[in-house]
C-alpha cells in the first residue's frame, strides 16, 4: 500500500512533523506487522526520526546543519544558491523505516517523523508512505 503526503515548508530551514499523517495511513491499513517506509521526493530535503517533547532538539538540528554546512560557499550555488541544501539533505537521506507492531507506527515515547526542510519555504513537498504487511 502507498500513500502520499503534501505539506508545505514556511521556512529556508526546518523540520517538520508528519507523525500524525504516516499514523493515520498504518491505522487505515488494517496492517498489524510489517514496516513503514517514508521517504521525501526532492534533493533539498531529507528525512529525520527526532526527539520531539520541545522544539529545543529541532532546533539544535538546524543549527548544527547550518554551522556544519555554511550556506553560499559550494560550487553548486552557481546555478541556483541552494548547494548547503543539497549537502544538508544528502548527509541526512531522504527516507526512514519505522516497523509496525501491532498495528502501530512502532516509535518509543519521543520520537516523531520529521521532513527536514533545507531549501524553502516550499508550497508543496511530497512524501511517499509504503506500507509493507510481514
Amino acid at each position: 500500500m502507498q500513500e502520499i503526503i503534501r505539506i508545505s515548508t514556511n521556512k529556508q530551514n526546518g523540520l517538520f512533523d508528519i507523525t500524525r499523517e504516516v499514523e493515520a495511513i498504518v491505522a487505515n491499513s488494517r496492517i498489524t506487522q510489517g514496516t513503514a517506509s517514508v521517504y521525501v521526493q526532492g534533493a533539498t530535503a531529507a528525512m529525520m526520526i527526532q526527539e520531539s517533547w520541545d522544539q529545543s532538539v529541532q532546533n539544535d538540528v538546524v543549527a548544527l546543519m547550518k554551522k556544519l554546512i555554511p550556506h553560499g560557499v559550494w560550487e553548486h550555488d552557481a546555478q541556483d544558491n541552494n548547494g548547503d541544501a543539497h549537502l544538508k539533505a544528502g548527509l541526512i537521506g531522504p527516507g526512514e523505516t519505522i516497523p509496525i507492531i501491532d498495528g502501530r507506527l512502532g516509535l518509543s515515547t519521543w520520537q516523531n517523523i520529521f521532513v527536514c526542510e533545507f531549501d524553502g519555504p516550499r508550497h508543496t513537498r511530497n512524501i511517499v508512505v509504503t506500507l509493507t504487511e510481514a
